[in-house]
């Protein structure tokens, strides 16, 4: 390993040696209306072919020769600003765009300069800004981050009212979501019809599919980086909106002008007052909603120095009525603070606090039959990053991580006839730490290159008992336990170290088209245990234990990216294969709920997936959007499973199209539509079957899995936008109204499909009527309307 950081130290430092007396010009770009920075903004100086991008707090550096130059800032959206410096020696120049003027309200699908998606060597990543998603047709007109993600290429969800997405064949486990750098471990409110971000305190969206820097790990498929808004430093400013659903609102103002702000956001939904007056006297106290809160403060120190303080908390409910039901939700808590060592030197320390828990009360008399379940995951992390820009195409980045994690899989308590009964599960603790270096550079003109190593590590440790568990009878059987120890607390009962390489080259073949390629290898420590058709808010995470080994992937992809036509239309064309290690898998009828021996009933084994992926932007003009199709294929190879043959996973899906316009009808008018084809996601179903006692026993006579496919999903969605009048922008309240038919074609699409038999016992002698029974979430039109508002 030294010799391979050796390397990548001595190639990031090769460039800045010819250059000893070149001067920094440095600074920050944000928006002037709000003070909000502008991640991902172009800096570069004119004529000269040197230029930046701006970090994820809006930061730039930019190393040259002393002289008289034109720095020019660009970001799309907002007009362009140019000033000419006389670079002498080491200057700070802020800048504060204003909206462009003329700029159309087309669809942004990502906001960053012209030809970023051709020059810029990251592949497999995908932006959505908050201007994108507001346009988009949604469920209940309510915007949702989730829902749009999965209108990408390479996206998918196993049907409506899953929670979670998977990503090129992954599991929705293997996705890291993190909501200002916290992770979400739930990331959906209602049984998956809504994510858990507010979109009225959401900036922006980043989705990286593959190609992952060093600086990311601990997820095997993708990572979702969601970051909330900053808090308006100019002015107050009052946002919202009625829905069908459920309300919002939020406020954002300075604390001290340019220097401090805060935003605080909050949601709650109402199905349960609005059925309040049609249901009976046993559920006249029934309980069905969400809530969330979302808060977060920022303050200027110095030109060096900015702390971020934010915080999250939501829950969803439901009771049939009284103290029983079920609820679930999540808290995170994030300070960071930036700070700059030199001109040239970007740091930013994280430390974050997360914590996700379910609980169950059950029982209309407490003291004599019930019970009580709750459980939860707690994490608290330390993560201090760096970025060296050496030269404006030399970038050097490094750092590290801490995690202690607590599982929590079960603290259960049962009281029948008012004895109690514990059967609380162990908790189990682990430490995951991590370090990474990581250099982009271009090589030559048309050669960019990113490349870096991650190292890490992964204790489980004690305060618990231990299982040894040896081989089945026969497979398909649990295995049986073998022995019992006990661990100490904070002692080792097992790690791992792992070497994480990740790289990714772009090669420009002209000024409007480029192929890249990109290698990554992930390691994933922490596992969610559910042999459900989709993830619930009661499935349970465990760490990697001496019984369960660490999930581990390879992933290869090759693209070819194009600009059409003065850059009105974006191509992309993106292939890639993925194997797959030590992947979580179930003996048939595991039983996975308050089973202190459940590492007995999993089974690991191997996958593999690949695919195509294609995708068409048309990113200019009253016509807009995207078209997406991706051809891919999932499979996994465990044994004891489908007789030790390869099978489809559960979210295989061969064929995946996605189609989103908005059409410009006026300046306030704006139609929008999405159309969605997925080929139907396997399941399990008998083959075959007995009679006994007049009864039909439906039986998988092959023992496979996923032997039938539910059908295909299709559905078409609509919505118009009536936005503020342009001619009363000077107004200090502005609403929007938005009118939305979501499955316009009354689609019943089915979520599963199950066999069954026809109520009665069949006559004797007689036929047994069976039946194959679709179950689907969504079967009809839904209409809908919301009213949005901000007020300054």
């Amino acid at each position: 390993m030294k010799y391979l950081l050796t390397a990548i130290l001595t190639l990031a430092t090769l460039l800045p040696l010819k250059a000893q007396d070149n001067v920094t010009v440095r600074g920050y770009v944000r928006d002037a209306a709000n003070g909000e920075s502008l991640i991902g903004a172009t800096v570069y100086l004119e004529g000269t072919g040197k230029g930046t991008v701006t970090n994820d707090y809006g930061f730039y550096s930019l190393t040259v020769a002393p002289g008289t130059y034109t720095l020019v800032v660009t970001y799309l959206g907002f007009a362009d600003q140019r000033v000419t410096l006389d670079l002498l020696g080491n200057t700070m120049r802020d800048f504060a765009l204003g909206e462009a003027g003329s700029v159309l309200e087309e669809v942004i699908v990502t906001a960053t300069e012209e030809d970023e998606n051709i020059s810029t060597v990251q592949m497999s990543v995908e932006r959505l800004d908050m201007g994108t998603i507001e346009k988009l047709p949604s469920l209940l007109g309510e915007v949702d981050v989730l829902r749009s993600i999965q209108l990408l290429p390479g996206v998918t969800s196993v049907g409506e009212g899953a929670a979670g997405f998977n990503v090129r064949g992954g599991s929705i486990d293997q996705n890291l979501v993190i909501l200002d750098e916290a992770p979400v471990f739930n990331s959906s409110h209602l049984f998956g019809f809504f994510s858990v971000f507010n979109p009225d305190a959401v900036k922006g969206v980043k989705l990286y599919k593959g190609g992952i820097p060093a600086r990311y790990g601990g997820r095997l498929s993708s990572i979702l980086d969601v970051r909330m808004k900053e808090g308006n430093n100019q002015q107050l400013e009052v946002q919202g909106g009625i829905g069908t659903i459920f309300s919002r609102l939020s406020v954002e103002a300075p604390l001290v002008k340019d220097k401090s702000s805060f935003l605080l956001a909050g949601r709650r939904s109402y199905i349960d007052v609005l059925a309040a007056p049609f249901l009976n006297d046993d559920l006249a106290d029934t309980r069905l909603n969400f809530y969330d809160l979302t808060l977060k403060t920022n303050y200027r120190f110095s030109d060096k120095d900015q702390v971020f303080l934010s915080g999250y908390r939501g829950r969803d409910i439901f009771s049939p009525g009284g103290d029983q039901g079920f609820s679930w939700g999540n808290v995170t808590g994030t300070l960071r603070w930036n700070h700059l060592f030199s001109d040239k030197v970007f740091s930013n320390l994280t430390l974050y606090y997360s914590d996700y828990d379910y609980a169950i009360i059950l029982g209309d008399e407490p003291e004599r039959d019930a019970f009580n379940w709750d459980a939860s995951i707690v994490n608290l992390s330390l993560k201090p990053e760096f970025t060296y820009y050496l030269m404006p195409d030399n970038v050097l980045r490094f750092g590290g991580q801490a995690i202690h994690y607590r599982f929590e899989p079960a603290n259960a308590l049962a009281v029948s006839a008012g004895e109690e009964i514990d059967i609380s599960l162990s908790r189990q603790l682990a430490l995951e730490s991590s370090a990474y270096v990581e250099n982009e550079l271009n090589l030559f003109d048309r050669l960019k290159l990113n490349y870096g190593l991650r190292l890490s590590h992964f204790a489980y440790l004690g305060d618990r008992n231990v299982y040894a568990f040896g081989e089945p009878p026969r497979r398909g059987l649990p295995r049986p336990l073998t022995g019992i120890g006990r661990a100490e607390r904070n002692e080792i009962i097992k790690d791992w170290t792992y070497l994480e390489p990740r790289a990714a080259v772009q090669y420009s073949l002209d000024a409007t088209s480029s192929v890249k390629a990109s290698y990554q290898r992930t390691v994933q420590y922490i596992h969610l245990l559910s042999n459900t058709t989709a993830s619930i808010p009661l499935d349970i995470w465990t760490p990697s234990t001496n019984n369960i080994d660490p999930q581990r992937a390879d992933q290869y992809a090759v693209g070819y990216f194009r600009n059409i036509s003065e850059n009105r239309y974006e191509l992309s064309l993106e292939t890639y294969y993925k194997k797959l290690y030590d992947l979580i898998d179930y003996i048939d009828g595991a039983d996975l709920i308050l089973n202190e021996l459940v590492e007995g009933q999993v089974l690991t084994g191997r996958g593999r997936a690949y695919g195509l992926e294609f995708q068409l932007k048309r990113t200019e003009g009253r016509l807009s959007g995207w078209l997406s199709y991706t051809l891919a294929r999932t499979e996994r190879l465990v044994k004891g499973i489908n007789n030790d043959e390869w099978y489809p996973n559960r979210f295989d899906q061969t064929h995946n199209l996605n189609l989103s316009a908005f059409y410009e009808l006026s300046d306030r008018v704006t139609l929008s539509s999405n159309f969605v084809y997925n080929t139907g996601t396997p399941t399990t179903l008998a083959n075959s079957g007995y009679y006994q006692l007049g009864y039909f026993i439906p039986h998988n006579s092959g023992s496979l899995r996923n032997n039938f496919r539910i059908p295909d999903y299709h559905r078409l969605d609509f919505s118009l936008t009536l936005d503020p009048s342009k001619d009363k922008s000077d107004r200090r309240w502005r609403g929007q109204w938005i009118f939305g038919v979501y499955n316009a074609y009354a689609r019943r699409n089915p979520f599963t499909v199950y066999g069954n038999q026809v109520d009665g016992r069949a006559p004797a002698g007689g036929a047994v009527d069976t039946e194959a029974i679709k179950l689907s979430v969504v079967g009809s039109i839904i209409p809908s309307v919301s009213y949005n508002f901000t007020f300054q």
